[in-house]
């Protein structure tokens, strides 16, 4: 088999991700090398050793792994047909240097929830427009991410906060259109993004993100109703651009924008 390399990286708008960076290779091997990020790794086909500390390591499909930064690694191909992975780097505010001792042990942890988590964050990383979304899953896997190195045997107990929670729909309520950040909203709140996520989605059984997008769809239907363009409705219900606003419309409406609107007349 000849040997294969692709790649795509790109740096989101998301507070704490210093780049996403998605690879196939076939037979290239990584030298001991650092990184001065948290490298938070998933593969999707095929499989790496690695060794990091002085031991080897593995990354079976259903494993995340998370290297620390500053600790020499280096990465190899463990199967014939190389490997297809996905990367987030996430800086310090993540995830703090008192975890490093603890990745340095356990790099490689089997959680299918996890694994799911970060797949999901991949798919909200490649959107542009859904970083809100991004923020708020990452949120929830530097959340589990911690527990596990904090080596907690019990699951941490949350108990609901619906006051929290409508003070977030109220934010959101009056930021539709020019949105706001997890971070931002955590600020105002005077809350800890992760206990928002959690406080709004334990109010009404939806994500944040979700109830945001919600909202600009209602308000693009209403827009298309008046007889403005799909182009136009796009920027004035809050989406990135009118795919943004496509994506989202289909998947709550059923039909596009364009089909929407004439069906209007």
């Amino acid at each position: 088999m000849a040997a294969r390399q692709e790649v795509s990286a790109w740096r989101p708008r998301v507070p704490g991700v210093t780049e996403v960076f998605h690879a196939r290779f076939t037979e290239y091997a990584y030298p001991m090398h650092v990184h001065d990020a948290w490298t938070l790794l998933i593969v999707d086909d095929g499989a790496v050793r690695y060794d990091l500390d002085r031991h080897e390591h593995g990354t079976p499909h259903d494993t995340v792994t998370l290297l620390p930064p500053h600790v020499p690694h280096n990465g190899s191909p463990a199967t014939p047909d190389g490997f297809r992975k996905r990367v987030v780097y996430l800086d310090g505010s993540r995830l703090g240097d008192d975890l490093i001792g603890p990745a340095v042990d356990t790099p490689d942890l089997p959680d299918p929830v996890l694994r799911r988590r970060v797949g999901q964050l991949h798919a909200a990383l490649a959107r542009s427009g859904d970083e809100l979304e991004a923020e708020s899953r990452l949120t929830l896997v530097g959340e589990r991410l911690r527990d596990h190195l904090r080596r907690r045997t019990d699951p941490p107990r949350h108990r609901p906060d619906p006051v929290l929670g409508r003070r977030l729909r109220e934010l959101l309520d009056a930021r539709v259109v020019e949105g706001v950040s997890l971070q931002e909203a955590a600020r105002v709140l005077h809350a800890h993004p992760a206990h928002l996520v959690r406080a709004f989605s334990g109010a009404y059984g939806i994500a944040p993100h979700q109830y945001l997008m919600s909202r600009r769809v209602g308000r693009a239907r209403r827009l298309l109703l008046d007889g403005l363009a799909p182009g136009e409705v796009a920027a004035a219900a809050g989406f990135y651009d009118q795919a943004h606003l496509t994506r989202h419309f289909k998947r709550l409406v059923g039909v596009t924008p364009g089909r929407y609107r004439v069906s209007s007349r």
